[in-house]
């Protein structure tokens, strides 16, 4: 299962931290970001994804996040 996120992170650095981040609560999933798209893709591939896990954990970093249909 692929999620899809629309989110506003610009900096490569902001992305490594929000990956690690991620990572850290769902060890088993594959995440990367896509920052030359214009939504700031973030892809998040793995057995069980629940989206607002992911979009509570963006947000309590400063930033937006919006799954993508």
């Amino acid at each position: 299962m692929i999620e899809v996120f629309k989110t506003n992170v610009q900096e490569v650095e902001e992305s490594i931290m929000i990956l690690g981040k991620l990572l850290e609560h769902f060890p088993n999933s594959i995440v990367n970001f896509d920052l030359e798209d214009c939504d700031k893709i973030l892809r998040v591939h793995g057995s069980s994804i629940p989206n607002q896990k992911i979009i509570e954990l963006l947000n309590s970093h400063g930033f937006q996040c919006e799954a993508l249909p």
